[in-house]
């Protein structure tokens, strides 16, 4: 008879297939990292496997997609709050930057978000950050699903003097974690006021010959597009597409800011989205058309941001205000519940290339996967688990998560970090970034 590495026996399962199928006492059994079987409850108790794991007042459903982020930034969380995106950023965010930026940094930065988001039910991060190989140790060790994105810009930092060691020092890195089953990277080309049209065609045409995915941020702001406008004589999305930016490896971070034709565009060169509705408010760079992106055929996932622009990496916030925005200036009926949960499981898995094997529970997937406690108080009674989750539910509610069938947290336990020392670790940072 087959044994089973674990079965689990949630509630509900949310399969978000391609019907969305919710289903009430099943069984999902877990082999070898994958999804091997989903059955009745009852069917799968003369089952043999190593662990079963009963979650009587649990919803199971695929570990969530943080599409847009810069982890270690978290250890800059509330450093400069409350001021516009490049004041912020010139200002403040690159300037500290500058001064305590380093391998170390990264690495200890990373761990902190990491803990964080996989507290919140996250599994797969795309980040975009320095110091790309601190990022990987760290995704390795927390054990998340990470796509590292090698930054690239044209002005110094603590890290490089120019794009071309930018990349180059990406790529290396890129070679150094070959091999990693959860280590992807990927070309992340800082943002079209920051990256030169000759590096521009550079990153799409690496992309191109070495497989690779592009992750950018694009249309921001208005003064984004207006400084486009006075410097090249277009719009940034046109801009780019006289690069060769735009293809369906890219995933555009924001695009808050896009005409009817820019919307049709994306959509017509398959690009995804990141919607990080909670960052673009804090900096008041405004609303993303997401309901119109979607009528488009657009892919779009939902992503964080930094903790310093959020100033946290909890996606179900994001999800949940994802939702109610899409409804201020539309209908009720725009972006619902099961539209914001599949941008946030497999909207985001299509986007890095991964839709084949995560973002779903089916079999054959890989089992990442976390289960929300839906008894508490403020979700109850409940009618809807999916709407329960978007809607009610908040990130502590979220009680185990698994990348790969490993259990990474266990009854809000996380397995692999040292929540003690990733405290102490952080308060250190806080007292050297606060005496520069």
């Amino acid at each position: 008879m087959t044994q089973f590495d674990q079965i689990i026996y949630p509630r509900w399962t949310l399969t978000i297939n391609a019907d969305n199928q919710v289903l009430e006492n099943h069984a999902v059994a877990i082999s070898d990292g994958k999804i091997a079987r989903i059955l009745p409850s009852e069917e799968a108790r003369c089952l043999n496997a190593n662990e079963k794991i009963e979650l009587a007042d649990h919803a199971l459903l695929p570990g969530f997609v943080n599409l847009h982020t810069h982890v270690a930034m978290t250890l800059l969380r509330g450093f400069a709050d409350d001021l516009p995106l490049m004041d912020w950023l010139n200002n403040h965010i690159w300037p500290v930057e500058k001064r305590w930026v380093s391998e170390a940094f990264v690495y200890d930065g990373t761990l902190l978000g990491m803990a964080e988001m996989l507290r919140g039910g996250v599994t797969t991060v795309n980040d975009m950050y320095y110091f790309p190989s601190a990022v990987a140790r760290a995704g390795i060790d927390a054990g998340m699903r990470t796509f590292v994105g090698c930054v690239i810009a044209e002005f110094p930092s603590a890290y490089a003097q120019n794009a071309h060691e930018y990349l180059d020092k990406g790529l290396r890195a890129r070679e150094q974690f070959e091999g990693e089953e959860n280590i992807m990277f990927v070309l992340a080309p800082h943002a079209p006021y920051t990256v030169s049209e000759e590096t521009f065609r550079k990153v799409a045409m690496l992309a191109e010959h070495e497989g690779m995915l592009v992750h950018c941020h694009i249309h921001e702001t208005r003064d984004e597009i207006a400084q486009s406008m006075k410097t090249v004589g277009m719009r940034p999305l046109a801009y780019l597409k006289k690069t060769g930016l735009l293809s369906p490896r890219l995933t555009a971070s924001h695009m808050v800011h896009l005409t009817d034709d820019e919307i049709a565009l994306v959509a017509q060169q398959g690009v995804s989205v990141s919607h990080n509705p909670r960052s673009n408010m804090k900096l008041s760079s405004g609303i993303a058309p997401v309901a119109a992106l979607l009528d488009a055929g657009v892919n779009i996932g939902i992503g964080t941001d930094g903790a310093a622009s959020n100033n946290s990496l909890d996606i179900l916030a994001d999800m949940r205000l994802a939702a109610l925005l899409a409804k201020v200036n539309g209908a009720p009926t725009a972006v619902s519940a099961t539209t914001v949960l599949r941008m946030a499981t497999v909207n985001g898995a299509k986007a890095l290339g991964v839709g084949d094997r995560i973002g779903s529970i089916e079999l054959g997937k890989q089992a990442d996967l976390i289960a929300i406690d839906l008894s508490a108080l403020e979700t109850i009674p409940l009618f809807d688990p999916i709407s329960q989750i978007v809607y009610s539910a908040n990130r502590e509610q979220v009680t185990h998560v698994w990348v790969n069938g490993e259990c990474l947290m266990k009854e809000r336990r996380l397995l692999k970090l040292d929540e003690q020392n990733l405290r102490e670790m952080a308060n250190a940072w806080q007292r050297k970034v606060i005496q520069s």
